[in-house]
Parts: structure tokens; C-alpha cells; sequence
């Protein structure tokens, strides 16, 4: 009995193992692609653009982050819009930072703890939402940072025939320590290319909190910000919205560049499976199919089970795979070279983090503890006295 069973699990876990190497081939090839087609890179004209930045807390590399967006080359009127719930947050002193080092460029800051959900951070931009003083809106983290022509790259999208919105994909950067990077490999090894390949054969709908570009009318004809307090992926559910109006969301070939800072594993395992279990609130379906994106955890598990040569072979076909495709990735949007001996332990992490997602659906986001209902909105969970 026990054998039978060692036989199946070996013969699962080659045959993931082997639909994941092809998956690995595919990302290759469609990475190029992606990349190729650049899209226009300067509008016809330059409306006004309302640049929206949700913050919370003083966190590394914030001022460089927020220092890009101030040094576009876009000749348009922009307004940066900072928004922060308590004055005794640290960004603030950030925020003022930024307006005495660009005294020429019209930054705001907005203070208001207002609530609108359990989505603070949706709250944050609703609050801000009465400073838009311009045609165009882009949202964007704070944890991203621009080239120069972000802004034309991205206002010549949203202004393309039959555009309604625009969001980037993005990289990682990582800060100090092996968690930084091993951080910056996830997102780079795994998210990105997952995404291409989800492009490519029509099952991503994406939209990314690294930016959500979109006409003022457009954001109040889907209810504004407000509308959206009460979902975890906020990004994605807006994303949703304008594709339910018929709006095509457009995704430049380029990739700005998201900054990774973790000091513990801990921290990065909470912020994984929180994105995990997102998605899966989100794409059921897809996220299942995503079991494939593995395949040197399975030809490993394959491997223990008594899979053999086949499984050896697979599992060096695996890693040797992930080290072509980031290398292709590298070469396709300027990233920096990643520490390729950190690549069996990346994906490691990320099957363990896979299969954690299965066990429930709290998430842990900024101290705070949520609940994903099925219907992907969510609710927070206060501990009891």
C-alpha cells in the first residue's frame, strides 16, 4: 500500500514537474515579446496629471522613491497629492521633506483619519480625492520608484484610441539582507513572468497598485475610491470595475521598480501569503493552475518519493530553467543581476507559501489582522479583551 502510494506521489510530482519546466520555456520566449512591444513612449499632448500617493509610516528609501515622480520629464501641470491619518505619522516629515527640496513643484499633504472601510489605504485616497485638480489621475505606491518618462509613457497609453486605464508591471529592488533579495527574486522569478505568461493566453486581468492611471471622470463614474474601502485588493477590484464599463486597461512594455525591505523571514512570509490568499480570494481557478509555476519543489518531492533519474533530471531542468528566465528578464527590462544561488531556496519559499494559502483565509497587513471573505472583501478581526 505504502509503495503504491510513494508511486503516486512520484509520478504527480514529475508530471507537475515537467508541465512546469515547459511553463519555464513559454515565459522565456513570451518575456521577449512582452518586452518588444514598447508602446508609444510621448503623448500628442500633455494634460494635467493628479499623481496620488497613499502613505503610511517613514519607510526606507521613501524620499528617493517619492524624489523620482518629482523629476519627470513630462512638460504637463502635475500635482502630487501625499496622504497620511494621523500628523504623528512618519511620512509626513517625509512629505515636508520633498516640498522644501522641490520648492517649484506643487506636493500636497493630506491629514484626515477618516475611515471609509477596512481598506486604510483606500481610505487614505478617498480622503485625498477632493485635492484632483487635474484631467488625469495615477495612484502609485510608495514603495515605487520612476525613470523620468514615466509619466509620458504612461499618459501616452491612457490617451491611445480605446484606453480607459493603464497600470505597470514592476521589479524588484531589493534593500539589505538575504530576505530583501530573496524578496526582490519573487517578485522577479515568479510574479512577473507569471504575469506575462497570464497576458499571452488570456487569463490575467491585471491592475497594480504600482499604478493605476485613469480620467477624473472615469474614477467617479465607478464610484470613486470609496467604493473600494472595503477590498483587500483594491487595486485588482478597480481594475474589475473599468473592465465591467467596457474600458481596455492598457500595460506598457516597461516595468518600474519596487523597493524589497524585509529584515526577518517572517515578515516576508505575511506579506506573501497575504498577496497568495488574495489572489486566490480573486481567480480561484487561475491561482490552482498556478501549481505548475513549481516545478523544482515537485521534482524534489518527486525525487523523495522514489521518482528517481527522471526526478533528478528534472529538478536540475527546473533551477536551470528559473536562472534562463531571469536572465532573460534581466536583459528584457534593465534589472539589475539577481544572486542566482538563492534560486532553489526562492522557489522553495514560494511552494511553501502556495500550499500555506490553502489553510485559511487571514491575512496579516501593515500590524493589522483581516478576514478575505469569499467575495474577496475584507473584514478586520480585533483581538478580544
Amino acid at each position: 500500500m505504502a509503495g503504491a502510494v510513494l508511486s503516486i506521489i512520484a509520478g504527480a510530482g514529475i508530471l507537475l514537474a515537467v508541465l512546469g519546466c515547459g511553463y519555464l520555456v513559454a515565459a522565456i520566449v513570451l518575456t521577449g515579446r512582452f518586452a518588444d512591444d514598447r508602446g508609444p513612449e510621448r503623448p500628442a499632448s500633455f494634460p494635467g496629471v493628479a499623481l496620488l500617493k497613499p502613505l503610511c509610516g517613514a519607510e526606507p528609501w521613501l524620499f528617493d522613491n517619492l524624489a523620482s515622480f518629482c523629476r519627470q520629464s513630462y512638460p504637463g501641470p502635475v500635482t502630487m497629492v501625499c496622504g497620511v491619518m494621523t500628523g504623528e505619522d512618519g511620512a509626513a516629515a517625509v512629505v515636508e521633506e520633498l516640498q522644501r527640496t522641490f520648492p517649484r513643484a506643487a506636493i500636497d499633504l493630506v491629514v484626515d483619519p477618516l475611515t471609509h472601510g477596512a481598506n486604510r489605504k483606500v481610505s487614505n485616497l478617498a480622503n485625498m480625492a477632493a485635492r484632483i485638480d487635474q484631467p488625469i489621475v495615477i495612484v502609485s505606491d510608495s514603495d515605487v520608484r520612476v525613470e523620468r518618462d514615466y509619466l509620458s509613457r504612461v499618459v501616452a497609453a491612457l490617451t491611445s484610441n480605446g484606453v480607459g486605464g493603464v497600470t505597470c508591471l514592476y521589479y524588484g529592488v531589493p534593500g539589505e539582507g538575504h530576505w530583501s533579495a530573496l524578496a526582490a527574486l519573487g517578485i522577479d522569478g515568479h510574479f512577473l513572468p507569471s504575469v506575462i505568461v497570464g497576458l499571452a493566453v488570456g487569463r490575467a486581468q491585471p491592475c497594480f497598485g504600482s499604478t493605476i492611471a485613469l480620467r477624473r471622470q472615469t474614477l467617479d463614474s465607478i464610484g470613486g475610491f470609496a467604493a473600494f474601502a472595503d477590498r483587500l485588493a483594491d487595486d485588482y477590484a478597480i481594475g474589475a470595475a473599468l473592465r465591467l464599463r467596457g474600458e481596455r486597461i492598457a500595460i506598457p512594455g516597461f516595468a518600474v521598480a519596487h523597493r524589497c525591505e524585509y529584515g526577518h523571514w517572517r515578515d516576508l512570509w505575511a506579506q506573501e501569503l497575504r498577496w497568495a490568499r488574495t489572489l486566490r480570494s480573486i481567480d480561484p481557478a487561475g491561482y490552482a493552475g498556478s501549481v505548475i509555476v513549481h516545478p523544482f519543489a515537485w521534482a524534489l518531492l518527486a525525487l523523495a518519493a522514489g521518482g528517481g533519474a527522471p526526478a533528478l533530471a528534472l529538478a536540475f531542468c527546473a533551477i536551470g530553467g528559473r536562472m534562463a528566465l531571469l536572465w532573460r528578464l534581466e536583459r528584457a527590462f534593465g534589472i539589475p543581476r539577481h544572486p542566482y544561488w538563492l534560486i532553489p531556496m526562492r522557489d522553495l519559499f514560494s511552494a511553501a507559501v502556495y500550499l500555506t494559502s490553502y489553510l485559511g483565509r487571514d491575512v496579516v497587513w501593515r500590524g493589522r489582522r483581516y478576514r478575505i471573505g469569499p467575495d474577496g472583501r475584507m473584514s478586520e478581526r480585533r483581538t478580544k479583551t
